[in-house]
Formats: C-alpha cells, sequence, structure tokens
C-alpha cells in the first residue's frame, strides 16, 4: 500500500498492508487504493461494509479506472467512485500529478488527450506511458471514469431525461452512455435511477443538490471562516450557514452554495450549462482541499512537540484552496500591506467596475470576478490603488493574460513560484501565499508572515524567518498546514465559522 505520508514518487501497492485495510475496513485508505474481487468481478473501496473476500480472491489497483478496464463492476454497496479522490494528485507536482489535475478539471473530454499533452508540454505517447505505469489506465480510460460517476451522480439525484444525462455528463453519444453505465455498475442507467432515493432535484433549472466526501477529521473553522472572512461582496457570501459564490466555467457560469457537515460538505450548485457539473465539483473540492489526507498530515505536525497540543486539539485542518488560481493572484496583490477589510474593498470594486454580471436567483452574488484579460484592457489610472500597487497589478495581469504566466492546475510550481518573484512589487510573501492557496502547494510556507511570527514567538519556536524556516523543514511536506495550526492561535475572525 502507498505511505501516504511520503512525499517522494508514489511505490506500487504492497499487497500485504493493502489485505490488512481492507480486512479492518479502514476507511482512511478509500481513494488510494481499490480492491478488485476476482470471485464475483466486482471492485470496492477498501472501507466497503461487506464482508471481506478472502485474501487470495483479492488484488489491488491504484485507480477505478484501471479497474473497470480490467473488467470489474463497481460494488452496489460502497459505491468506490464516489470516494475522495487520491491526496496525491493534490500534493505531488510531477507530470503524473498535473495530468490527473487536468483529467480532474475535463480537459480531456474538451480537448482530448492532445489538448492534454499540449498543455503540460509533453507527447501524448509520453503521458499515456507514465500514466499507465502509475495508475493502470490512459487518460482516455480516466476520463470515461469520470464521466461515468457523474452520470450515475445525475440519474440518483435529478429527474433530467437521460439523453441530457448523456450530454451533461460528457458522452458523446446516448449509446456509449448507455453501454459505460451497464459495463461500470452492471446496471442500466434506467435501473440504476429506480434503485435511488425518490428525493431528486428537478433538474431542468440545472440545480442540483450533492455531497462532497472527505476523509475525516475535518475541522471547519478556519476553512469556511476564512472564506467568509475576505468574501468579496458580490463574488462571495456566507448565508443561512453556507459559503455561496460565483464560478466562471469552461461552459458558462454558475453559483454554489457550500455548508460543513459532519460526514460530508452540502454543496448545492447552480449552473447555466449542465457540462460543467463534473468541472465545478472538481474545483470546489479543490477550493475546501476535500481530498486531502488529514491523518498523515496531523501525523507529521504532531511530531513537533510545540505543535503537537495545536493539532490535538484541533486536528484535521484544511488549506483554503481556490476556484479560480488567477483571480486569488489578484486578491493577494490587492491584499499586501493591507488589512482583510480593505482588501475585501479594493477588490470588490474591480468587481462591480469591471467583472461580469449574473443573475443569482437567491440574490446577494451580482458577478463574476473579472477575468485577466478584462483587468488587461483597464486604464491603470483608473485604479484607485497607490502607483506602485498599481505596477505590480496591471503586470500580473498582463502576464496572466498572454500566457506568459500559468497558475493553473497543469502548472509547474516551482516554475510558477519563480516566475511570480520576478515580477516588480513581488516578494516571498506573495508568492508563498500564492504558491499554498492559488497553486495547492501543501509545502507552501510562510516565515515572514506577521500572524505566523506572533505565532511562533507565543508558542516558543523560533520568530525570526530564518530559524523558523530552519525548524519548519521537520514539517515538510506539510508546511502550508503547519501555517493553518499557527494562524489558527490568533483570534482573527477567519478562524471561526461565522455565527
Amino acid at each position: 500500500m502507498r505511505n501516504a505520508t511520503s512525499s517522494s514518487r508514489t511505490p506500487s501497492l504492497d499487497r500485504e498492508h493493502c489485505v490488512h485495510a481492507v480486512q479492518s475496513k479502514d476507511a482512511r485508505f478509500d481513494g488510494w487504493f481499490f480492491t478488485a474481487v476476482l470471485t464475483t468481478r466486482i471492485y470496492c473501496r477498501p472501507s466497503c461494509p461487506a464482508v471481506p473476500p478472502k485474501a487470495e480472491n483479492m488484488t489491488f489497483y491504484p485507480s477505478a479506472a484501471a479497474c473497470q478496464r480490467a473488467g470489474f463492476r463497481a460494488c452496489k454497496r460502497c459505491r468506490p467512485d464516489a470516494t475522495p479522490g487520491s491526496p496525491e494528485w493534490n500534493h505531488r507536482a510531477d507530470l503524473v500529478a498535473r495530468a490527473m489535475r487536468l483529467i480532474a478539471d475535463g480537459v480531456v473530454d474538451r480537448e482530448g488527450v492532445p489538448g492534454l499533452a499540449a498543455r503540460l508540454g509533453y507527447s501524448a505517447r509520453q503521458i499515456e506511458r507514465q500514466l499507465f505505469a502509475e495508475l493502470g489506465a490512459g487518460p482516455l480510460s480516466l476520463a470515461r471514469a469520470q464521466r461515468a460517476q457523474t452520470a450515475r451522480l445525475l440519474i440518483e439525484t435529478t429527474a433530467l431525461p437521460m439523453a441530457e444525462v448523456a450530454f451533461a455528463a460528457g458522452f458523446s453519444s446516448i449509446r456509449t452512455f448507455n453501454d459505460t453505465v451497464r459495463e461500470v455498475f452492471a446496471l442500466a442507467p434506467s435501473d440504476l435511477r429506480a434503485r435511488a432515493p425518490r428525493a431528486r432535484s428537478a433538474g431542468t433549472a440545472g440545480t442540483l443538490t450533492l455531497r462532497l466526501p472527505f476523509r475525516a477529521p475535518l475541522n471547519p473553522g478556519n476553512l469556511f471562516g476564512h472564506l467568509a472572512a475576505t468574501a468579496v461582496p458580490g463574488v462571495e457570501e456566507w448565508r443561512d450557514g453556507a459559503y455561496r459564490r460565483t464560478l466562471r466555467l469552461p461552459y458558462g457560469h454558475g453559483v454554489v452554495a457550500l455548508t460543513p457537515g459532519a460526514t460530508h460538505v452540502g454543496c448545492r450548485i447552480g449552473l447555466s450549462d449542465l457540462r460543467d457539473l463534473t468541472v465545478a465539483i472538481s474545483r470546489c473540492r479543490r477550493l475546501l482541499d476535500l481530498d486531502a489526507d488529514p491523518v498523515a498530515v496531523d501525523e507529521r505536525l504532531r511530531g513537533d512537540p510545540l505543535l503537537a497540543p495545536l493539532v490535538d486539539a484541533e486536528p484535521g485542518r484544511r488549506v483554503p484552496r481556490t476556484v479560480d488560481e488567477a483571480e486569488f493572484a489578484v486578491r493577494a496583490v490587492l491584499g499586501q500591506q493591507v488589512s482583510t477589510a480593505a482588501a475585501r474593498t479594493h477588490a470588490a470594486r474591480l468587481v462591480t467596475a469591471h467583472g461580469k454580471p449574473l443573475d443569482d436567483p437567491e440574490g446577494g452574488l451580482t458577478h463574476l470576478f473579472p477575468d485577466p484579460d478584462a483587468l488587461a484592457a483597464v486604464d491603470p489610472e483608473a485604479l484607485a490603488m497607490p502607483r506602485s500597487r498599481r505596477a505590480t497589478l496591471t503586470t500580473l495581469v498582463g502576464a496572466l493574460a498572454d500566457g506568459t504566466l500559468k497558475l493553473g492546475v497543469e502548472a509547474d510550481r516551482a516554475e510558477a513560484r519563480a516566475r511570480l518573484l520576478e515580477l516588480p512589487g513581488f516578494g516571498p510573501w506573495t508568492a508563498d501565499v500564492i504558491a499554498m492557496r492559488a497553486l495547492g502547494d501543501p509545502d507552501a510556507f510562510l516565515p515572514t508572515d506577521l500572524g505566523v511570527r506572533r505565532a511562533a514567538r507565543s508558542l516558543g519556536l523560533p520568530a525570526t524567518p530564518a530559524a523558523l524556516t530552519a525548524r519548519a523543514e521537520a514539517w515538510r511536506p506539510w508546511r502550508a498546514y503547519a501555517v493553518q495550526y499557527l494562524w489558527a492561535t490568533d483570534s482573527h475572525p477567519i478562524n471561526f465559522l461565522p455565527a
């Protein structure tokens, strides 16, 4: 079985440890690997509630797509296709991880394997070879497994006609949709719907209600507190116990409401085009860091005796991320050396002046955050901010608009960070906060951050950036999570769920 605490390239599955995880029904490893049963030709998650098969009848695969490619069907009890994704694709920075993040973002469905290869700067053959070597399936099979999961979600939770389900899930034809559903779930689409609970969303307005699973524990305080406290008026809000925001998506736009729960995050999402469902779910999971492995993270951080009490008191902290990397980079610049309230005010002005208006059926949200092209066209003199900050912002949006700076899920994190530091007005703090929250680097660290240094001093940790960085070597590869625990020692609103 994979070593969940390793930051290096994933080793082969270890049969003995995989068998032990299945026999103990260890939910921590759901999504890390899948158990295929040779006698029944069914594949399950490690925590499947059914009686575990005999060890000699088990074989193990690193992905649901590999199970499906080998001819196994998804278990109807444990629904292995609905597990949290492997945490590796978020914390790793190599080609396979970048490819997996792009596949989750729907790139193969929209642009094909050539489009995936072009974004990564490798040949399609190289990408196929590396994905097969590590996951037992190529990009087409991995994208097909994702389409099947989306189809199942729409079949079971909406009343949409099957033809619309097939189209929304990304299938090119009804026949392919029917064949895939039968092959993966051993049921026809109509039978799958008949087995599901009766309560379904109408679907015709493009609004869906679903659950986003995660690995426990999850501490919602800093996660939703940060998003709510920094919410940009018109784009984000906290309402009735949910974080709501607008989404710019490949085929249209959406409005999502995310509600923290004990066993899942509730997700109510309205889309202008249902083809964006898979991408919207992927981006919401990324925003909330739901595919993280909190047990592995906390185990490493608990090894520092001065951090251990913070981890023990409130385990499972996540890193609040973003649904739009370019948006976050702009907001990071607006937040340089100003308060949270001031940063929100600056961002709200940009949104009102240059964001794309949209209708929110519930009211409260009014715009999409302006994209780099829109901001690059703005007269710099019209920006109400100091000249130096204005130069930093205009240079950033210019680089994002012309493609010389890439911050998407396919970005090479080290290269992107180096490119950011070359821009005027960008120091380590700005580059590292973008690395942490936009690029998704789990090891990004902010030793110069005032809140981090204040927390370090109060805990007895070194307070100077150089000494704190040296101490934090033991926290690798999870230093971004250490930042969340350090920030949590403060009484700032970002650390608490709104009342």
